[in-house]
């Protein structure tokens, strides 16, 4: 077996195969069902600005055949089992997923490791191709509560990657050849850039003997690129128009990257303001108000930096006193932070989620590979918990005061004049 090292911290272990592919199990009893993955380190960030969209484009175009299986029996090969395989490309990483009973993981490990080793990306298959990610391009115009958020990232990133669509532009993506995603193909989907992981009714040495027959012999090729940090954001109040029936309004700022341990304190902050219908904004802007039907508060946290803020979709008239409402909630927050009984609630919801979702052998996976991505240790679950209990009501109105002001967000308004 090519194997260099084995990291164990409870039902998760992770081994390294000499080639650089990083392999973590998490066994979950009580299940016989098994999420796995392949983990790519290379997504639409570390794209130059002429090739925008080529990771996505190549994550799209492995599922039209490999050198072993058509594009069918790819579709086939898993969902006769009555198991499921999916993928997606983020703005660091791109995924290749599989969900099965615990006895049918040969197969779908055998399946992973073919689109991402043995990928055909075939000229004809890339003129097909192309066109479905146009009409899926067309989809988010179509689509202005997607639509606000890529608009928003843009401005607020300005010339940083993260702000740049995953998908690309129509410009961008009709323009990409075949020799791109060959080349994409053979430098990032290479041992170090890899990551094998699996969560269930799953044996780690078992794991490990597979990933190493089917992976260990693949060149490691190079560590991947990191993301520069971004500059400074913008801010202010901007409309875009479009002729839809309500307006859709995101007001947000940059945040701390995921290593920051400011995080978990920040999660807590997102929950009060925006996280269900007992949060502030739900309970003020459309209980109390009635300025809308959605309103919620969103992040993300990237290895360079994060986002965060609020979502609002209202129909114009209501659109000033809405966004006014919300910006008086982000100053009061800013202001005055949360007060202890609050924070008490919010730490419990945020912990009761946290381990409702471990229910999950999908979910159980994602946190497992998140640390992974990260480079970041992973934390068990009295750990993690802690981590959100030990945030102080100081820490949170420091975090408020730097990060909610609403003077610093940047609005992007999307609709009618």
């Amino acid at each position: 077996m090519t194997l260099s090292g084995v990291v164990e911290a409870g039902a998760v272990r992770e081994s390294v195969l000499d080639n650089g592919v990083r392999v973590l199990t998490e066994h979950v009893p009580g299940v016989r069902s098994i999420a796995a993955g392949i983990w790519v380190r290379h997504g639409a960030a570390h794209e130059p600005e002429e090739l925008g969209g080529v990771s996505h484009l190549l994550e799209h175009m492995v599922f039209k055949g490999t050198g072993r299986r058509s594009a069918r029996d790819l579709a086939l090969a898993l969902e006769s089992l009555g198991g499921s395989l999916d993928a997606y490309t983020s703005r660091e990483h791109t995924c290749f997923q599989a969900r099965v009973l615990d006895r049918h993981l040969p197969v779908a490990l055998d399946v992973l490791s073919d689109l991402v080793l043995d990928p055909l990306l075939r000229e004809t298959d890339l003129e097909l191709e192309r066109e479905v990610v146009l009409e899926e391009i067309a989809q988010v115009e179509d689509t202005p509560d997607d639509l606000v958020f890529e608009l928003h990232g843009e401005r607020l990133w300005g010339d940083h990657p993260f702000g740049r669509s995953i998908l690309g532009s129509v410009d961008s993506v009709g323009s990409l050849e075949v020799s791109a995603l060959r080349s994409l193909h053979h430098r990032a989907y290479r041992g170090r850039r890899l990551l094998v992981a699996a969560a269930g009714s799953v044996g780690h040495d078992e794991f490990v003997d597979r990933a190493a027959s089917l992976l260990g012999g693949m060149d490691p090729g190079g560590e991947p690129e990191p993301v520069p940090p971004p500059g400074t954001p913008c801010n202010g109040d901007t409309r875009v128009v479009r002729d839809t029936a309500q307006s859709h309004v995101v007001l947000g700022g940059l945040l701390p990257g995921h290593a920051d341990p400011a995080r978990y304190g920040l999660v807590l902050l997102s929950t009060a303001l925006g996280g269900g219908m007992s949060s502030r904004l739900f309970q003020r802007v459309r209980e109390d108000l009635g300025l809308c039907y959605s309103v919620y508060s969103f992040q993300s946290f990237y290895s360079a930096g994060g986002v965060g803020g609020v979502y609002v979709g209202t129909r114009r008239a209501h659109e000033d006193q809405a966004v006014e409402a919300i910006r008086e909630e982000l100053a009061r927050v800013a202001a005055e932070g949360l007060p202890p009984d609050e924070l008490e609630q919010v730490k419990q919801q945020v912990k009761g989620q946290v381990m409702l979702s471990l229910e999950s052998t999908a979910a159980r996976l994602y946190r497992l590979t998140t640390a992974a991505l990260h480079d970041e240790p992973f934390l068990g679950l009295d750990e993690l918990l802690g981590r959100f209990e030990a945030v102080s009501t100081v820490e949170v109105r420091e975090l408020a005061a730097r990060f909610l002001d609403p003077r610093e967000q940047l609005v992007l308004r999307l609709g009618p004049v």
